[in-house]
């Protein structure tokens, strides 16, 4: 019986006791490989900072967007109720019709030198592109660019 209880303090000892081969480098091949793993890691992580900082300006714009549409309704309630006032004030100096095609006339040069504001806004603001990211990116490769020449 004190052969077995020998034997399995043995083993006990045996298990608690890990031998280890010493450690090599790693191979072309296998730090070629990782190499890869982490590129393609980064770039789908750089692709998910992408897609969530434009769900992030997304929002954003379709909030401003409602908020500002509600405010140009308002408004152009309110402006038309100027215009009225406008062409009745001016009816009290010259025929109605007159008045009306002058206000008109007023209204759309307006409208005109708003549209150009407008559409030279419209060009500065396109195309949408997600700046954090591509900063990200651009981080990325020039520490890879770094490293590899080290």
């Amino acid at each position: 019986m004190s052969h077995v209880a020998d034997t399995r303090a043995a083993d006990r000892v045996a298990d608690r006791v890990t031998v280890r081969a010493p450690e090599r480098e790693p191979s072309t091949a296998e730090l070629v490989h990782r190499l890869s793993e982490q590129v393609s890691r980064l770039a789908r992580d750089e692709i998910r900072l992408a897609a969530a900082e434009m769900r992030t300006k997304g929002k954003r714009v379709g909030t401003g967007a409602g908020l500002l549409g509600g405010a140009g309704v308002l408004a152009w309630f309110g402006l038309m109720t100027v215009l009225a006032g406008l062409v009745l004030l001016l009816a009290t100096v010259m025929e109605a019709w007159i008045a009306a095609f002058v206000v008109a006339v007023a209204v759309f040069v307006v409208a005109g030198v708003l549209a150009l504001i407008g559409r030279k806004q419209l060009q500065r603001g396109t195309p949408p592109v997600p700046e954090e990211a591509i900063a990200g990116v651009k981080q990325d490769i020039a520490t890879v660019s770094e490293r590899a020449h080290r």
